[in-house]
């Protein structure tokens, strides 16, 4: 009897094991004998946002091309990080394949030998070091130097992501996507019209206000250096001619700098009814007007009517100047006598991306597509912005920056901005948005006149709308090059360089370029692209950045009151930093040790039942 149990269930298990080999062969089958090309092939992503698969954007923009794109995908294998980001890589990179149906092909080099690495600096890559730093210890780590970039070729265009981090792969559709948008534009000759408002006394794009001693005499503008790098955006003056002109319906954008004249509500209208359309708008104005070559820089506090039209969106802006303390910039100046005399600039917020710390106190929300990644970035003399999200129930309004806890804010009919020594905070100390963004299906801010004006403004729009406010009016200048300059005198004294102007606020404004300009300009292409990108490639970005990090409930976030010095803050921040690697190690090892000891434990229970039960078997 004992016997032909035995064999009855050596059976069983034998038809169990037939019947499992089958199902994994028949699963193998379907997945790669099929294949994608033959569209059997399928994936479902379960994740909120999709984060593993191609987005629908990302699709149609490779519907779009006109001829195939071929790109050279250069990598370095050999470290664990390497390999990882690598296999990541290299699937999303199937995922275009797919969707392309033939018109994106793509070639993964390991480059070893000279001539390969030789290609790979000639189309523009940069060969880099990637380290590791080893599991046992942090005084060990490990290096490989190589290339780890994409080349992209399309028509007779080429360009090329030159460096890619393998720290991160949550942003690589994004990058990817768009530089494949710039080469279709560039090559399909492909143009994006971004209207710019005028005839307002504004601060224009074409100002050569970035660089001190070359303001009006051919130095370098932010529409100048946007244009010479990225030619598939036209900027247009808008002239609204007191809101008898209509902007035209074939521009994406529409971008109103710090006007030094007041918007009739004709003009205000005129706004709307383009935002309507389901168009974007972008916003760089606060309160405080300083005018060029004004040393004094003493700036009067006046929005200009923008408020009528910005509060209506749910975006309230202040008629005011916030001065950040907790962030102080503080710059050193030589005195005649040779003494050091240090400059303090509160009203030049340094907005920094801070980890770890919740959302309603992120100083820079570097998810959102116009300050994608970028850790810091300057706001000179900013407004105070206030959310109202019941003027826009079925759109999402969402603070994107904010200066510390430690700010004041000045308020009146004028402020005194000039930098100097002895400027002190007038408390009270409160943490101000400065940058806000409304999407979705808005209402239309302004309300018909009593009598008509001829200008017909929806009650919603008909697409989503977009409307960014930055609300410094300097953030696309270089405050102090600008009003330390001298007077432009005409270009028969052009040859003649830069006579006059504020040799204090000149000698301020180098370290100004050195260290902002860059993020600046890197902003603005970033706004560009969210702007007159349609839902879907806009949905690119937003997939990819919308995935929320590992969280750590049990550790405080950093402690950012009013009263919190700099030092205080980064010192709050390596806390959180401390607190958060002895959490990841404590999992590590849980992971480790914990798993395998339970598994052991369970297999031990097992083997004792099974143990008992044969010593109660009996061969009657």
């Amino acid at each position: 009897m004992a016997m032909e149990r035995r064999a009855k269930a050596a059976t069983e298990t034998g038809i169990y094991l037939f019947v499992l080999l089958g199902i994994v062969v028949g699963i193998n089958v379907l997945s790669h004998g099929c294949g994608a090309i033959r569209g059997v092939y399928g994936r479902f992503d379960a994740t909120r946002t999709e984060r593993f698969t191609l987005s629908q954007g990302s699709g149609r923009l490779l519907g779009t091309l006109k001829q195939p794109m071929d790109v050279e995908v250069y990598v370095t294998r050999g470290l664990a990080k390497l390999d990882a980001f690598v296999f990541d890589l290299e699937d999303l990179l199937k995922e275009y394949e797919r969707a392309g149906g033939g018109k994106f092909r793509y070639k993964l080099i390991e480059p070893k030998t000279d001539e390969q690495r030789e290609a790979a600096k000639e189309a523009g890559l940069r060969e880099a070091a990637f380290g590791e730093g080893s599991e046992t210890g942090e005084d060990q780590a490990s290096i490989k130097q190589g290339y780890m970039g994409i080349v992209f070729k399309y028509g007779s265009e080429k360009d090329t992501i030159p460096i890619l981090s393998p720290e991160r792969t949550d942003g690589l559709e994004f990058w990817i996507t768009n530089k494949i948008r710039e080469l279709r534009d560039k090559a399909d000759n492909i143009s994006h019209r971004i209207g710019v408002l005028s005839g307002k006394d504004e601060i224009k794009l074409t100002e050569a206000n970035l660089i001190a001693g070359q303001g009006g005499r051919g130095g370098p503008s932010m529409q100048s250096i946007i244009q010479q790098a990225f030619p598939f955006y036209k900027f247009e003056d808008v002239d609204l001619k007191g809101g008898d002109t209509e902007i035209d319906e074939g521009i994406v954008g529409l971008i109103i700098t710090q006007p030094g004249k007041e918007l009739t509500s004709k003009e205000l209208r005129r706004i709307d009814q383009f935002v309507m359309r389901g168009r974007s708008l972008l916003v760089v104005a606060g309160a405080a007007n300083l005018k060029s070559s004004e040393s004094t820089m003493k700036a009067s506090l006046n929005l200009q009517g923008l408020d009528k039209l910005l509060s209506g969106y749910g975006l309230e802006v202040s008629k005011d100047v916030a001065m950040d303390w907790g962030r102080l910039m503080r710059l050193p100046m030589m005195t005649q006598s040779g003494n050091v005399q240090w400059i303090f600039l509160p009203g030049i917020a340094q907005v920094q991306y801070l980890p770890g710390i919740t959302a309603e106190q992120q100083m820079l929300d570097n998810s959102f597509a116009a300050f994608f990644r970028i850790d810091e970035i300057a706001f000179p003399y900013p407004s105070s912005v206030t959310l109202h999200a019941d003027k826009q129930p079925d759109a999402k309004l969402s603070v994107v920056a904010r200066t510390s806890p430690r700010t004041t804010v000045v308020s009146g009919e004028s402020a005194e901005l000039r930098p100097s020594a002895d400027v002190r905070p007038q408390p009270p100390f409160e943490q101000r948005a400065i940058a806000a963004v409304v999407e979705g299906k808005l209402k239309r801010a302004m309300d018909p006149p009593a009598e008509s004006d001829g200008i017909e403004v929806p009650v919603t729009s008909a697409a989503d709308a977009r409307v960014l406010v930055i609300a410094s009016g300097q953030f696309l200048a270089n405050p102090f090059a600008r009003a330390g300059q001298g007077p432009d005198l005409g270009p028969q004294f052009a040859m003649m360089g830069n006579i006059g102007g504020d040799e204090m606020l000149q000698a301020i404004s180098q370290p100004y370029a050195q260290k902002y300009l860059t993020t600046t300009i890197l902003a603005l292409k970033n706004t560009l692209d969210w702007m007159s990108g349609d839902s879907d490639l806009i949905a690119v970005s937003a997939k990819i950045l919308g995935e929320p990090n590992l969280t750590y409930a049990n550790i405080q976030p950093p402690n950012l009151t009013e009263n919190a010095s700099e030092d205080e803050i980064k010192a709050e921040i390596e806390r959180v930093k401390a607190a958060r690697k002895k959490t990841q190690t404590s999992v590590q090892w849980t992971l480790t040790l914990l798993l395998p000891a339970m598994f052991g434990l369970l297999g031990i229970g097992l083997w004792h039942l099974r143990e008992k039960k044969r010593s109660t078997l009996s061969l009657d």
